[in-house]
């Protein structure tokens, strides 16, 4: 397919999709004339993904670069792959502070990686065990609780959540294609966890407080 075409079935300008060129976030397409090029299916995909990650996930385009280059990396396993395109994503801090409660952070959470048997985790450093850390170092200076205990449900649905996920990611016919799902499942679906969470916060609030009564049951897992 030529641009125009590109353009009306990704419903992206063919002037964005020339700056994606540019940019590096799309690979070029094969010269028919000097002036001209043609395009496949894979432009395409690469195109959704693209625009899922800047347009949707408001992801700079830089870091967008580096998801797209981990993503074509050939010389990582797919497991790797995989763990390096979603991990570019990842662009919170660490701990900024090496204190006591930060230390008590890190007890905690080794502990609940030991308890839902995640090894690879630490084995593996992910942008995402600093973000932890540092989250449950901020909790427990607020005096929240935050020990194992109270982290070990959560990280007990995010392990179902986290099978459900790459279920999905499977359905795709391809490792790339897999990769991309990954990718901009990461991107959409963060959104979509972080919406439910509140809104079964309202229905929880309401079921519980609603009329001026408490009605609170157990603690599910109590």
């Amino acid at each position: 397919m030529r641009l125009a075409e590109l353009s009306e079935r990704s419903g992206v300008s063919a002037a964005t999709i020339k700056y994606y060129l540019r940019e590096g976030l799309l690979q070029p397409g094969e010269r028919v004339t000097a002036t001209q090029a043609a395009y496949g299916e894979e432009h395409l995909r690469r195109l959704r993904l693209v625009r899922a990650l800047i347009q949707i996930g408001k992801v700079p385009v830089a870091v967008a670069r580096e998801v797209v280059a981990a993503a074509e990396d050939a010389s990582l396993d797919h497991h790797l792959r995989l763990g390096a395109a979603t991990q570019a994503l990842s662009r919170a801090p660490g701990p900024a502070e090496d204190d006591e409660a930060t230390e008590a952070a890190r007890g905690s959470v080794d502990a609940l990686l030991k308890q839902l048997g995640w090894p690879c985790v630490q084995d593996e450093p992910s942008p995402a065990l600093g973000t932890l850390v540092a989250s449950v170092a901020a909790l427990v200076r607020l005096g929240y609780p935050c020990d194992t205990a109270h982290l070990l449900p959560y990280g007990r649905l995010a392990a179902d959540l986290a099978v459900f996920d790459l279920d999905t990611v499977q359905e795709q016919p391809t490792a790339d294609g897999q990769i991309e799902a990954a990718v901009a499942l990461t991107v959409l679906y963060e959104p979509v966890l972080l919406s439910l969470r509140r809104l079964a916060h309202i229905h929880e609030s309401a079921r519980r407080f609603r009329g001026g009564e408490s009605t609170a049951g157990p603690r599910p897992g109590a």
